[in-house]
């Protein structure tokens, strides 16, 4: 079968489309024909060397979306989706024609949803569920500052909080970029307006419960200054410079919680089981997969250009790889 393969990390030069034998899948696994897979942000770092869990030689890809050829016999020739673990990192991914993986990951297809949409749902999805609900425990009634809100983490985020009943404020980088329709109950644009003094004006002084910082560098202690008493913060992302300082008085006299979410440590039964308590939801467009035309197809064997476009800015749209 063909598949995207690196042998050492530390560049995109390592990668390369070759032709290895199809996965057997083992002891409670399964065996997908990949439809569709989404290429992460993630899956660009695991290939330059910036995942430590990753051991090579090794094929990436952390989502994807597929039809069941190989497993439990209730699954055979079901359409699904899924994502996490050690997949692409100690275990080939799904940037490949097949990938292996345990049959505790899958979650059946949407029904109305393309295999290419499916394939971009798994991971944002996980990481704010992973961040709002099992780690920073947003209630209903409560308000949620979400940063890099129209990106693919920052709309899962809002879609979940916003099915939590919690208030969502967002971030955008300029005016420009406010979508003309969205759930977000207010805006602060990073161009013109400082992060915690809009936050305290659209709260009345008070503050937001949760932050959720998909950014990180310099926006980490902006998003502590938007905190409400007792608030809590999560980070799951770094900017180029990986370390940050704030005021520790500021910190404590707030009684500030912070949290670390890693979308990596999941292990595939907790990221099966968050995809399946959000699967009606995605069925039923609570939680709703992105627009087809914001997902952009690309054949498999084209799939090392893919990577370098990514990393090198120049492609806005999701990618997807179709073998």
């Amino acid at each position: 079968m063909l598949a995207l393969r690196f042998n050492k990390t530390g560049s995109l030069d390592e990668l390369s489309i070759q032709d290895v034998p199809k996965p057997v899948p083992g002891a409670g696994e399964m065996l997908v024909q990949v439809k569709a897979a989404a290429i992460n942000p993630s899956d660009i770092k695991n290939v330059l060397g910036k995942m430590h869990e990753t051991t090579t030689p090794r094929t990436p890809g952390r989502d994807f979306a597929g039809v069941v050829v190989e497993g439990p016999a209730e699954m055979v020739g079901v359409p699904v989706f899924g994502t996490g673990g050690d997949l692409g990192f100690r275990s080939d991914g799904s940037h490949a024609e097949y990938v292996a993986a345990p049959a505790a990951i899958a979650v059946a297809v949407p029904k109305g949803v393309s295999f290419e949409c499916s394939a971009v749902l798994g991971l944002p999805f996980i990481t704010a569920y992973a961040a709002l609900v099992s780690a920073a425990g947003l209630q209903a009634g409560e308000t949620v500052l979400i940063t890099g809100t129209t990106g693919a983490v920052g709309s899962a985020a809002v879609s979940v909080a916003v099915a939590l009943g919690a208030r969502v404020l967002g971030t955008v980088r300029s005016a420009a970029k406010i979508p003309a329709k969205s759930p977000v109950s207010g805006w602060v644009n990073l161009e013109s307006e400082d992060l915690a003094v809009k936050v305290r004006e659209l709260t009345g002084g008070r503050g937001a419960d949760v932050v959720f910082d998909v950014i990180g560098g310099a926006m980490f202690e902006k998003c502590l200054g938007s905190l409400a008493h007792r608030g809590r913060q999560v980070a799951i992302a770094s900017g180029p410079e990986r370390r940050v300082s704030f005021d520790l008085i500021d910190f404590y006299h707030n009684e500030s919680r912070l949290f670390g979410v890693d979308s990596v440590k999941l292990s595939f039964e907790e990221t099966g089981a968050i995809l399946r308590k959000l699967s009606a939801g995605m069925e039923s467009g609570i939680y709703p997969p992105p627009a087809e035309e914001g997902i952009l197809r690309i054949p498999l064997e084209q799939g090392v250009q893919a990577y370098r476009d990514i990393a090198e800015g120049r492609v806005r749209q999701k990618v997807v790889l179709i073998p």
